[in-house]
């Protein structure tokens, strides 16, 4: 009797408070879903995690010893991605960050590849930068990762140090140039030895990446993983 009670009034709200789909406005029936199927299969896989050699991969050879690199999804402009990473960077929709990064998690979990990690880190945004948007959208990520992979977040044990230049018009030496000194560890007891999975959101030159990768192996680390939501096709 109770459970259907319960049916009843779920589905009475959702006549006032309808749970749409992220991409295209459908209403979707459960609420842990943010993407209706037509959408989900939109969104274009990589299987890079899969893959050594992946072009994620490739972006590192000569420039930093990661131990793999991946992402799920590609990104091109005008595309369901694009508006689901601006949704979660500028409109503050942190749940979609999780999500996401369930995503990433569920194809690095099927990989051998990403064996072992011991801690996951996200990107650190500057302080500044962090505070104005009220969160961190590779930490979102990297908590969706967590949930999947069931391993730790570590949010305060390497900080953004620089406020760094957007690195959108620029090109690969400036990009590095850019990220020249922008890390700096606090934590390195919580580091060392460790296994890391370096969180973000897209990768596009890597030249961020590297840069903190670069500072976490300086430690050092035991190795260091890199998976993001999206690789941008330049």
């Amino acid at each position: 009797m109770m459970q259907s009670i319960q049916n009843y009034w779920h589905s009475f709200s959702r006549l006032f408070f309808p749970h749409l789909c992220e991409g295209c406005g459908t209403d979707i029936l459960s609420d842990d879903v943010l993407l209706c199927p037509h959408c989900f299969l939109q969104l274009p896989t990589t299987g890079f995690f899969s893959a050594p050699d992946n072009p994620v991969e490739q972006s590192f050879y000569g420039r930093v010893p990661v131990a793999a690199a991946a992402a799920a999804f590609y990104f091109t402009k005008h595309s369901l991605l694009q508006h689901l990473l601006f949704q979660l960077k500028y409109k503050g929709h942190q749940k979609l960050g999780i999500w996401l990064g369930e995503q990433v998690g569920s194809q690095l979990a099927t990989s051998n590849r990403f064996q072992p990690i011991d801690i996951i880190v996200p990107l650190p945004l500057h302080p500044k930068k962090e505070k104005l948007r009220g969160y961190n959208q590779a930490a979102c990520i990297g908590q969706g990762i967590s949930s999947i992979v069931h391993k730790p977040l570590v949010t305060n044990a390497i900080t953004r140090a620089k406020h760094t230049q957007t690195q959108t018009q620029k090109n690969r030496s400036e990009r590095w140039q850019n990220m020249e000194d922008a890390f700096t560890v606090l934590l390195p007891e919580v580091l060392q030895h460790q296994h890391v999975l370096l969180v973000d959101d897209v990768i596009t030159t890597g030249a961020t990446l590297e840069a903190c990768s670069a500072v976490l192996l300086s430690v050092p680390v035991a190795s260091v993983r890199i998976a993001t939501v999206a690789y941008t096709i330049l």
